[in-house]
């Protein structure tokens, strides 16, 4: 496979979650890669978005599977035409994730090629920008499905850092209930939008407020939150009766949702309620496991660079391996722009996270 080839043409491929047509043609292309070979390639189908599944055996009880995603979040047309400069590519996807997507292709193939003695699977999901709903119904469609190890090429930035903890994203809707009046006499009605003011400042109280212009904590190991998105009030001369918003809370494996829940009782207001949209559960490795630590040191002796071990608050689909006991190693290349309009992966990145990955598999299978 031409690697840079590969990751070429899936960029072009228009890929925004919810483009159900380029989407479509995405996944045909990656199911044309291995149409000669002996790997097993489905595009499942779910009520959300399909998922590529890739295999080299008929069990779903594998050693080794690999996640990812090809869909992209929204750019401009020229981000779908990837640049190379100065040893970077360009382009929507670079970063997340389709250069990884193409690198465990890669691996695949080469799984395929050599005869690797391990059962060998790929999962691609293809509306991961929008909460992963295609990954869900996969995992409830193969509810046996397990792996001892996961490699998620979806944690990118920095090839120099393997993630050993991810935050348990919770997503929180915040309603308040108020009472219509005319704007110029307040005293008639209540004020919805002053409601979830009010109860947003007794969440701050809980869970400070940081950016960018603010003191940088030197420890983020905690929890955290933000306001995602808010609406209230329809018309400007009238009190409004209804307001809402949705907040994306961050928590370490040492907090829960329980815990979270009894803060969130305390800050409601009169008129105001929570609602939890949806949770998952952090994803943490054991630094000391011994694969992890055998895929540092393949990692090492090809970078010739130490690696170490990093804790970030992003999510991550592997997750739904993690509770099923799978030792999950995240690790990917570096880049910078992801979502934004100058993303670029570093190509010598990539190329090093494939050996890196052929390295480990062909360990994995001597053992």
């Amino acid at each position: 496979m031409d690697l840079l080839q590969t990751i070429d043409d899936l960029i072009r491929f228009r890929t925004e979650t919810g483009n159900t047509e380029e989407i479509a043609k995405a996944a045909e292309y990656i199911k044309n890669i291995f149409s000669k070979t002996s790997a097993k390639v489905e595009i499942f189908q779910t009520n959300a978005s399909p998922v590529v599944f890739l295999r080299n055996c008929e069990s779903i009880d594998f050693d080794v599977v690999i996640l990812g995603h090809i869909d992209v979040v929204p750019a401009d047309d020229a981000m779908f035409i990837p640049v190379i400069k100065n040893g970077r590519m360009y382009g929507r996807g670079t970063l997340d994730m389709k250069s990884f997507a193409a690198v465990a292709l890669n691996s695949m193939e080469y799984v395929v090629q050599h005869n690797l003695p391990l059962k060998f699977g790929v999962i691609l999901s293809t509306d991961e920008e929008r909460g992963s709903k295609s990954t869900e119904s996969f995992m409830k469609a193969y509810p046996q499905i397990s792996a001892r190890i996961v490699l998620d090429n979806d944690v990118g930035g920095d090839i120099t850092k393997i993630i050993s903890k991810c935050k348990n994203p919770v997503f929180v809707k915040i309603i308040a209930h108020g009472k219509e009046a005319h704007g110029s006499t307040p005293w008639d009605g209540i004020d919805a939008n002053e409601l979830l003011l009010q109860t947003w400042q007794n969440i701050r109280k809980i869970y400070p407020y940081y950016a960018a212009d603010l003191p940088q904590p030197k420890d983020t190991w905690f929890d955290t939150v933000h306001f995602a998105k808010i609406e209230g009030g329809q018309v400007s001369n009238i009190i409004s009766n209804y307001a809402e918003a949705l907040l994306d809370f961050r928590l370490t494996e040492n907090s829960s949702v329980e815990n979270l829940e009894n803060n969130l009782q305390k800050c409601m207001v009169d008129g105001v309620e929570y609602k939890i949209v949806s949770s998952s559960t952090p994803v943490v490795m054991d630094e000391n496991n011994q694969d992890i630590l055998d895929y540092k040191r393949f990692a090492e002796n090809i970078m010739q660079k130490q690696i170490e071990f990093e804790h970030i608050g992003g999510a991550t689909d592997s997750r739904a391996f993690a509770v099923k006991g799978s030792t999950v190693i995240m690790h990917s290349g570096t880049g910078e722009g992801m979502h934004a309009s100058g993303e670029y992966v570093e190509i010598e990145s990539v190329k090093q996270i494939a050996d890196i990955q052929i390295k480990f598999l062909e360990h994995l299978a001597a053992k």
